[in-house]
């Protein structure tokens, strides 16, 4: 309990110490009143509101606590908002800290606990009912989708560092995830209370069984499959996501975008689970909580500030501070070039990547042995790209041809833009009905050193006989420079990833394969 309270109050100096040097703040705003909401099964729910002094309605925001954080995450955005003219009510999800209940993993009891806050918010506050806005970071963007899809009385919705497909999340791909896993697992048991629900899925989930219900408890906390009732209610949908996002890859985000029928917006950066957007918690100017402010303003408050003229998707390239906008998802690569996988050979048995012929080769490996190519460490090293603008690194010599595949381009004549999704597609013959691989796409510099653009993993189970995969990796916005090529490693082996194969196993890797860059 000592070590709670200390964080708690840690967590608080850190959070309050910007929005409370502002003088004016006590003057425009009621303050931030500390309140227990009742939720429909009869726990409580810890949260804080804060108004505008001003008589009247005004419209309101509900902010979602992420996972393992309490109320108090919001206090700097909600008393800007405040000071702007809204309602701002936040609070604990269930499980965590001081709310009652045990974590439901975004289960039917959150969803009717967002309902709930939008009850109490309409019932002890100023807040006009016909424009109410929800929100959250992470857990809370998550939660916020679901209860938006739920509940047809929010007309905004923001999804920061959110999912769309929390199966996809845990095993896209076929391919568990232990670093996030056991991130969120230990915060939980840190700060919250698992039910049992939750504990067993995460035993099986570590054992490598029960896929099958797993997969059924997943699609019930996911907005893809809930994406008719969200389009019916029609809310303002804005979605904020990192590109290396290693708790909730990418992807998904962009097909929920590309799937939605309301007003909608997608904004993706640089960086890892959260990292885009944390500063904006502190007060400190952030272009995430910037778009978001306009972004209920508009839809709110009913400001003309220029936001439903505006294309609907933003890109933030890597290593890059070019902002660049896009009507829809669609109209963000200019072409999809096609580079054949030729045969490795040579004295260091490096394959080509080039126009294609539709040539026949194999290339045999030893699988389950790890190389120098790897994606980093879950949370951290997408996140210190963000700062540094250093992602992963390898030196493309140092990777064993004996345990991976690898392919160079040409040098690249002119600059080249990489937007959008590649994809590749892969022969394999495996000598075990069960295996993995892991594609790794790097901008190679004149002195061999890659740096990662983007990577994916994908298994099989029960395989009798040759066949292809066809792997889409994480979206990405990336400028590869003049006289550098695109290297293309394939190894069987990474710490972010449970892999399916037998150390020391063959597999062949065999052509004709591809890999399809999207270009600006």
């Amino acid at each position: 309990m000592r070590r709670i309270v200390a964080a708690m109050a840690v967590l608080l100096i850190a959070l309050t110490a910007a929005p409370f040097t502002r003088a004016e703040a006590a003057a425009a705003t009621t303050g931030f009143h500390w309140n227990d909401i009742t939720a429909a099964d009869g726990i409580t729910l810890k949260s804080n509101v804060i108004a505008p002094a001003a008589p009247g309605r005004h419209p309101g925001v509900i902010f979602v606590a992420s996972w393992g954080l309490n109320d108090f995450q919001y206090l700097a955005q909600a008393e800007k908002l405040a000071e702007s003219g809204y309602v701002v009510l936040s609070y604990t999800a269930r499980g965590f800290w001081f709310s009652g209940g045990e974590i439901e993993v975004a289960g039917p009891p959150d969803i009717a606990d967002a309902s709930t806050a939008v009850d109490w918010l309409i019932s002890h506050t100023a807040v006009d009912p016909e424009r109410i806005g929800i929100a959250g970071l992470s857990y809370g963007g998550g939660i916020s989708l679901l209860a938006a899809a739920h509940d047809k009385r929010l007309r905004a919705v923001a999804s920061m560092s959110g999912w769309a497909d929390m199966a996809e999340s845990m095993s896209g791909e076929e391919t568990r995830r232990p670093q996030a896993a056991f991130f969120l697992q230990s915060v939980a048991n840190l700060v919250g209370r698992p039910s049992d629900e939750m504990n067993q899925i995460l035993d099986d989930y570590w054992a490598g069984r029960n896929d099958d219900y797993r997969e059924q408890w997943a699609r019930g906390r996911s907005v893809r499959y809930s994406i008719d009732e969200l389009n019916a209610n029609n809310p303002a949908v804005m979605i904020v996501h990192a590109y290396g996002d290693s708790i909730f890859p990418v992807n998904q985000m962009v097909d929920l975008f590309d799937n939605l029928r309301t007003p909608r917006r997608l904004e993706l950066a640089p960086g890892d689970h959260a990292t885009v957007e944390i500063s904006g918690l502190l007060g400190v100017p952030n272009h995430v909580w910037t778009s978001l402010h306009r972004w209920l303003d508009h839809h709110l408050r009913d400001l003309d500030n220029g936001v439903d003229g505006e294309p609907s998707v933003v890109l933030r390239p890597h290593g890059s501070g070019a902002v660049e906008s896009y009507a829809g998802i669609g109209t963000i690569a200019g072409e999809v070039k096609r580079q054949e996988l030729g045969r490795p050979q040579g004295w260091d048995k490096t394959g080509t990547l080039g126009p294609a012929t539709g040539s026949e080769w194999s290339h045999r490996m030893a699988s389950g042995i790890d190389t120098t190519a790897n994606g980093g460490i879950a949370l951290v090293s997408n996140g210190l790209e963000q700062l540094t603008g250093i992602p992963p690194l390898v030196w493309l010599p140092s990777v064993n041809r004996s345990h991976a595949g690898v392919w160079v381009s040409d040098r690249q004549a002119t600059a080249a833009s990489i937007r959008g999704i590649a994809r590749m597609h892969l022969g394999i013959d495996p000598q075990r009905p069960d295996g993995t691989v892991i594609a790794y796409l790097y901008d190679l510099d004149p002195l061999g050193v890659g740096r990662l653009i983007t990577h994916a993993p994908t298994s099989w189970h029960g395989a009798t006989r040759p066949f292809s995969v066809d792997l889409s990796l994480p979206m990405t916005a990336y400028d590869i420079p003049a006289g550098h090529q695109v290297a293309l490693v394939v190894d069987t082996k990474d710490p972010l990833y449970f892999d399916a194969n037998t150390r020391g196993a063959p597999l062949t890797l065999a052509g004709p394969s591809w890999l399809d860059l999207p270009l600006r």
